[in-house]
């Protein structure tokens, strides 16, 4: 294997926080996961890995480089950060053709390869609409279409399914396992382990900035399948939703939020019920489907105290 990505011992820290420590890690061509709570450290080995920082102690290579200082290989790296950083007046087409144009192509090659990438997460029919009129879900689109546009051999993403529909998930999940087929080296941090699990089977484990194990996400799922998670759901029509889902049998309990309208189930296996609700996506108007942070945390807690 040709390592891409190497950490060596590499260790980062704010003033008194540390945010990563001792980390050691090699990745080569393929799909690898990046899982743990919030605040674990994956923003920031993330941000270590694709050179916007500088390790306080230990090395990162990109691309047999030091990560850091060297920006002969940004050329061939993409990147899909988990905060937004727009010109909210561009359109979608003039912001991914003004960063290609950035990283060194012509007008005629970066309105060429912009189209291209948009197309590929299908914005093309949005794409002359200014980005301040986007969704959540389009925005991440469109990010995710900059950071591919330029054909990178490694791509770095940080949460890149978050507010996508059910729908769109699975064609940007189905998008980032082809990428890692033809070869390229995807790095991307998601909380949602059935997505995950369609898209590659080598997981990094990170908590409190320390990457715990690597491993079969299938032995990790064993774990985790034995503990209940909560689901939060955006739709439509909740109530109808709520109806057909009561039925499965891996459901623990299902709320319809007052407050937001958003249903809240608890599942213990989630394999069936994300497929039932993708199934079910259409006839019910499913926006958006996202496990909560308080019970990753207890689900991580659980996972690493085995």
């Amino acid at each position: 294997m040709t390592a891409r990505v190497v950490f060596q011992k590499a260790s980062r820290w704010y003033g008194p926080v540390m945010a990563l420590n001792d980390v050691s890690f090699e990745l080569g061509p393929g799909v690898y996961g990046l899982l743990g709570p919030n605040g674990a450290g994956k923003s920031s080995l993330l941000k270590l890995a694709s050179g916007q920082l500088r390790p306080s102690q230990g090395k990162v290579e990109l691309l047999g480089r030091p990560a850091f200082g060297s920006p002969d290989v940004f050329h061939s790296v993409g990147l899909c950060a988990d905060t937004d950083a727009f010109f909210e007046d561009f359109t979608g087409l003039q912001f991914v053709s003004a960063l290609l144009s950035l990283n060194g192509f012509d007008k005629a090659q970066a309105h060429k390869l912009a189209i291209e990438a948009i197309e590929i997460v299908d914005l093309k029919e949005a794409m002359h609409r200014k980005i301040g009129g986007y969704s959540k879900g389009m925005r991440q689109r469109i990010k995710l279409a900059q950071s591919i546009a330029h054909r990178p051999e490694v791509l770095f993403l940080d949460e890149p399914l978050t507010g996508m529909d059910p729908q769109n998930r699975k064609r940007i999940s189905d998008l980032l396992k082809r990428l890692g087929d033809e070869g390229r080296t995807v790095l991307v941090s998601t909380h949602i382990l059935h997505e995950l699990e369609q898209v590659t089977r080598r997981v990094l484990l990170i908590h409190n900035g320390r990457v715990l194990a690597e491993g079969d996400l299938g032995e990790i799922r064993d774990l985790l399948d034995r503990h209940p998670r909560s689901v939060r759901i955006k739709a439509a029509d909740p109530r109808g939703l709520a109806r057909e889902l009561v039925l499965l049998p891996d459901l623990v309990s299902l709320n319809l939020e007052d407050a937001t309208g958003h249903l809240l189930a608890e599942i213990k296996k989630p394999d069936a019920f994300f497929t039932k609700v993708q199934e079910l996506s259409a006839k019910h108007g499913v926006l958006e489907m996202w496990v909560t942070d308080e019970n990753l945390e207890s689900v991580f807690s659980y996972l690493v105290s085995k």
